[in-house]
């Protein structure tokens, strides 16, 4: 499976919010969700919007996109102050502006799949799935949770960072990517490496890599890491080239704060064009405790996970949402790979 970026959408104030729900409603009614579905995203992307509006005086964005299992995904990001008490905040007629305080509340009731990540200091972070043709978020017989947060350089239609998984009883394999500079030919470079991995993808992660550097010659190039995370032998083997970075984590406890962590290591090169003639996998234990996130150079990697008390409790879309808002680098597409086993 080939994941697909988000649309971006700022709102910088409230003028903005009529214009971003038009928007939302055609990607919605373009993918066929019926005009009640739709009324419900609708009541989502106002009350995101006006949350923005009063919480977060540098405003905020919405990321959205239609996902592979038929929904609309929303993610709301501000640099508000944050909530002290955020459980509390979500209950019908709490609110700290003097309004009604049903904001967070229609939201979540409007959602299929609803979260929220806040605290004092480091603002907000909303999700809301709405699924079409559905009454309930469907439930996943998988058992991993993986979230790739892809968003192109502001300004630009193509994204050239991908994403491509396969997930096959205890076992995924998947590939994070990112083709050289940014736009259409980057795009058609991480396409082309994401769709040999995909027809590859039970190879070792040396052997797919040797495929996809042949096949992208022609192509403006990529830099790529490629993992394979057995829960049987509670494995995980991995192959980069290039300047994909990421660690693996290990939960200690009920907070972050305490998480012991090891660097995921890349070889110099860039596919398609060079790659060093002796390569090999790295392996690593794998168990429930453990939490992998991989990024491209559109997100800068000096990130500390200990800021963000129980992050790690949350959606995996949440984490790579968090990381996406507070490091991202505007020169450049962004890439955010969060998985960890289901408990």
């Amino acid at each position: 499976m080939d994941v697909k970026h988000y649309q971006r959408f700022l709102l910088a104030d409230r003028s903005f919010a009529n214009i971003v729900k038009r928007d939302i409603t055609r990607l919605a009614e373009s993918h066929g969700f019926s005009p009640a579905e739709v009324g419900r995203i609708n009541i989502v992307v106002s009350e995101m919007a006006s949350n923005l509006h009063k919480h977060s005086p540098q405003g905020g964005e919405l990321l959205v996109k239609y996902t592979e299992d038929n929904a609309i995904e929303i993610l709301c990001l501000d640099f508000g102050p944050g909530m002290k008490e955020p459980h509390r905040m979500m209950q019908d007629g709490t609110s700290t502006t003097g309004t009604a305080g049903e904001g967070l509340g229609a939201i979540m009731r409007q959602s299929h799949t609803f979260d929220m990540f806040s605290c004092a200091g480091c603002g907000t972070v909303l999700l809301s799935r709405i699924y079409k043709g559905s009454t309930s978020a469907p439930k996943k017989n998988v058992p991993f949770e993986i979230g790739a947060l892809l968003v192109p350089k502001p300004n630009e239609q193509f994204c050239g960072d991908g994403f491509a998984m396969s997930i096959q009883g205890r076992s995924c394999e998947f590939i994070a990517l990112d083709g050289l500079g940014h736009g259409a030919a980057a795009q058609d470079a991480s396409t082309e490496a994401a769709r040999v991995f995909l027809n590859n993808h039970s190879l070792d992660p040396v052997s797919n890599l040797r495929q996809i550097h042949q096949a992208i010659r022609k192509t403006r190039g990529a830099v790529g890491t490629i993992v394979h995370i057995d829960l049987g032998l509670k494995r995980m083997s991995y192959c980069g080239i290039g300047n994909i970075a990421g660690r693996l984590y290990t939960i200690d406890g009920p907070g972050i704060v305490n998480a012991s962590s090891k660097s995921i290591i890349a070889y110099n090169g860039i596919l398609g064009h060079n790659i060093p003639t002796t390569l090999n996998s790295q392996q690593q234990e794998w168990n429930k405790s453990s939490l992998l996130i991989l990024h491209s150079d559109g997100i800068k990697s000096r990130y500390d996970l200990s800021k963000y008390t129980n992050l790690h409790r949350h959606d995996v879309s949440i984490i790579a949402a968090v990381l996406y808002r507070d490091f991202r680098r505007d020169t450049d597409d962004s890439l955010v790979v969060v998985v960890r086993s289901k408990s």
